[in-house]
């Protein structure tokens, strides 16, 4: 199966839809994205992306919200805090001070700009 991502005219990420292989090949029996495009199109409109459900191009997996961005080829998440930083490699955010690696469970302080320790 393939996955398609309709985005907007602001490459904003709208939803996500599932299309049969089949409808992806052409008359050699090759998958093409133009054909899995056309084939959302003619049944949805819209503007389509083919994103990866496993990470193999586009960097990310699509989701509700994500952004297209064409320049560097790539579905990017939201933005979760304004101090952290887009991983050119990844296309993920990280926080400026990474995650301690303890075994103890944290959440991001934007405030402070640290991990503050979860009390379970």
């Amino acid at each position: 199966m393939a996955h398609f991502a309709e985005i907007d005219e602001n490459n904003i990420v709208l939803r996500i839809v599932v299309v049969d292989n089949n409808d992806l090949l052409d008359d050699d029996g090759v998958e093409q994205e133009s054909l899995g495009v056309a084939f959302c199109q003619s049944l949805f409109g819209g503007t389509w992306k083919q994103t990866s459900y496993n990470q193999n191009f586009r960097k990310n997996y699509a989701g509700i919200n994500f952004t297209y961005d064409a320049t560097r080829n790539a579905f990017i998440p939201p933005k979760p805090f304004a101090s952290w930083v887009l991983n050119e490699t990844t296309c993920l955010w990280e926080a400026p001070t990474a995650n301690p690696n303890d075994g103890q469970k944290y959440s991001w302080n934007e405030e402070t700009l640290s991990w503050d320790l979860i009390d379970d």
